[in-house]
């Protein structure tokens, strides 16, 4: 597979908020073969630009079966009893967020990321020598 590959979706997902009543908003997600281990997730909050948030894309796929993450981000499943949403808690040092995702549609495109990139594979789509050029003689 090319490493330009780009996976992307949109999902409807609910803010919860002190109230404990729910907000819908919208969340586009995006995973480039060029930078494997992470996936963008675009917050859209009003008209403002949207929020963005980086994870490591082993991050959301263990956090379906259990709770995982220290600090800035946690996910875990919502209850033995609700097994079609996940959990993200996120933490910043602009306030606390928590959010109710729908379970189908976020597997769904971490399924297309690993058909993308398949784990273990990660390395390989990573130009070691760029890279190292980047962080040693930033432009």
């Amino acid at each position: 597979m090319n490493s330009s590959t780009t996976v992307s979706a949109e999902l409807g997902l609910r803010l919860v908020v002190p109230d404990r009543t729910t907000v819908p908003l919208l969340a586009g997600l995006e995973y480039v073969a060029d930078d494997p281990y992470a996936i963008r997730m675009a917050f859209y909050v009003g008209d403002d630009e949207p929020v963005e948030w980086i994870f490591a894309r082993e991050l959301l796929t263990v956090g379906i079966v259990r709770k995982v993450g220290d600090g800035d981000v946690e996910v875990w499943p919502a209850s033995p009893d609700d097994d079609s949403t996940l959990n993200i808690a996120l933490s910043s040092p602009f306030g606390d967020a928590l959010f109710e995702v729908p379970l189908s549609p976020l597997a769904d495109f971490l399924h297309r990321t690993y058909q993308a990139v398949p784990a273990g594979q990660e390395p390989d789509f990573i130009d070691i020598d760029s890279e190292l050029e980047n962080l040693l003689w930033p432009s």
